[in-house]
């Protein structure tokens, strides 16, 4: 049962030492999840149901902390937990030294920024809301504290490159494997588009902040920070698309449809995703439609390698399904492993991806966008993205991720609470994120606590659906609180060896080419693709036309 490039776990156990850093980053990320749940819950009661907090709590405040917590912090750790666990697994076993002592120094930075980061918005320095939008004023600590997860962040990045890099000179001429291979383009595109913010937050928003200059170039900071902005989005999906093309097909006993196909996929992903970012900001003036209409097409160009991974993922499960003796257009559905939680919760998160990209289209498109801008509409959609596709995929790999790095087991029980929490998170998503999508259709606004309106005839229509919405956040959060206690479970559960599931490409696959692997050549297109979606337009951004602003506090 060896997988090219790793072992399998009845062979050697994970390595403890690894084991540990992965399981800090997943702890520290699901810790977030609950604050960040807590948050949001109670923002959806304060806006659909009316409640006031004590304390003096705010909307905003509580809208911050959620969006941090969920989107930055949850996500962040995750992720990088998840992928160091795979560079362990398949590149020789075990990290080599200095990768594991740059992820935990990562984890240091990361984590002592995010509670710097936290203590602000709790003490209400920083309601500016997870895209911190100049010119609204955060405290300078808060801005330190973003400065950290990022350098930290990049530190663990760092430490994946150099143990992809040690494997590849112990294995010269050989192809990496896929897992790994992955994990170097996520890693890369998280670490060129948070250039972008890195300079928005040190160079602009920190001295700004402080007082050392008085006023910000309001459209340069939401450029740069949209710059990281859709990448961000990607860089949330390509460790689900891992999971999906890497993992499930071991889950479920199949192989993987084409290792190249799934490199040429990340390859896309990683030219096209980060050149996009004028695309969140059609609306907004200052910005020549010239270059907001390239930016748009090169994000459609992202839904190529998605069109391919839908195809890569249907195309495995049809035919491990005909293998099974499945007959019929859509007889192999039936033979899926729907009572396996490792399959089931992955799994939803790809079919509510489909209506989730549909919407994501609705965004980026500037006629439909002019509809749907900065209504609930947009925020329903990266709900339905992030909050579920992503979401879902990441609670799918913890019942084996966690009893693989602890040495314990996932018991028939574990998989049916696990598919109960699956479909409670489904059922709480459908009301809220539905509820959502058509209030966002009539109208209303988001990133406010208030919609009355002086109690406009309109603005009352709208009332029950944010109940629903509130009704849906509740569901969502007794989700969070099914998980918690499953995570726990899963931490002492009968002890026993548990393997990495790391598939194999059928045997049929053409063979990958090698230049999948000349990152140097992938890395300078990319380059060659910022400069011209970026250049003309952020030098025009100097230009004296347009005025600096000094900093508000709207909260």
């Amino acid at each position: 049962m060896n997988n090219v490039g790793g072992f399998s776990m009845k062979e050697k156990r994970f390595d403890p030492r690894d084991g540990s850093l992965v399981l800090a980053h997943i702890l520290f990320a699901f810790g977030a999840l609950l604050a960040g749940g807590i948050a949001g819950m109670l923002q959806g009661l304060v806006r659909g149901a009316g409640l006031t907090l004590p304390a003096g709590i705010g909307y905003y405040q509580l809208l911050t902390a959620h969006g941090v917590l969920m989107a930055l912090v949850f996500t962040t750790f995750f992720i990088i937990g998840f992928l160091y666990s795979g560079i362990s697994a398949t590149l020789g076993g075990s990290l080599v030294p200095l990768a594991r002592r740059l992820g935990w120094s990562g984890f240091v930075l990361m984590s002592l920024g995010t509670v710097v980061g936290v203590i602000c918005i709790l003490l209400n320095k920083a309601s500016v809301l997870y895209t911190f939008y100049a010119p609204m004023k955060a405290s300078p600590y808060f801005y330190i504290a973003l400065a950290l997860v990022v350098v930290g962040s990049w530190l663990s990045g760092f430490g994946i490159f150099v143990n992809y890099r040690f494997w590849r000179k112990r294995n010269k001429g050989k192809i990496s494997p896929l897992f790994a291979f992955m994990t170097v383009a996520t890693m890369l595109l998280w670490q060129i588009a948070t250039l972008g913010v890195a300079v928005e937050v040190v160079v602009q928003l920190i001295p700004w902040s402080f007082g050392w200059v008085e006023t910000v170039n309001v459209l340069l900071s939401r450029t740069l920070f949209w710059y990281f902005g859709h990448p961000l989005v990607y860089f949330w999906l390509m460790p689900a698309y891992i999971c999906w093309y890497v993992v499930i097909p071991k889950v479920i006993g199949a192989k993987i449809y084409s290792d190249a196909l799934a490199r040429l996929s990340f390859v896309l992903f990683v030219l096209f995703s980060i050149p996009v970012g004028f695309h969140h900001q059609l609306m907004e003036p200052g910005i020549s439609p010239f270059w907001k209409y390239l930016q748009v097409i090169l994000t459609f160009m992202v839904i190529v390698p998605s069109l391919m991974t839908a195809f890569s993922m249907f195309a495995t499960f049809e035919i491990y399904g005909r293998s099974k003796g499945a007959k019929g257009l859509f007889g192999w559905f039936k033979m899926l492993p729907w009572k396996d939680v490792r399959f089931f919760a992955p799994f939803m998160g790809m079919l509510l991806f489909i209506p989730a990209g549909a919407g994501g289209i609705i965004n980026a498109s500037n006629q439909m966008n002019a509809v749907v801008h900065n209504t609930m509409f947009v925020t329903g959609h990266f709900h339905l993205t992030v909050a579920t596709s992503v979401a879902l995929t990441f609670f799918g790999i913890i019942y084996w991720l966690i009893p693989v790095v602890t040495g314990r087991t996932l018991t028939p029980k574990l998989h049916r609470l696990g598919i109960v929490q699956t479909v409670i998170w489904c059922f709480g998503m459908l009301f809220m994120s539905g509820s959502m999508h058509w209030i966002g259709l009539l109208g209303s606004p988001r990133r406010t606590a208030t919609t009355a309106y002086y109690d406009s005839a309109a603005a009352s229509a709208w009332d029950p659906y944010q109940m629903v919405m509130a009704i849906g956040g509740v569901i969502l959060f007794v989700g969070i609180l099914l998980l918690v206690y499953n995570i726990v479970a899963l931490m002492t559960s009968p002890k026993g060896e548990t393997e990495y599931p790391i598939g194999e490409p059928l045997d049929t696959a053409a063979e990958t080419p090698k230049v999948l692997e000349r990152w140097s050549l992938w890395v300078g297109i990319v380059v060659v693709l910022i400069l011209v979606a970026y250049t003309v337009p952020v030098l025009d951004m100097f230009g004296g036309s347009i005025p600096g602003s000094p900093g508000y506090q709207t909260w």
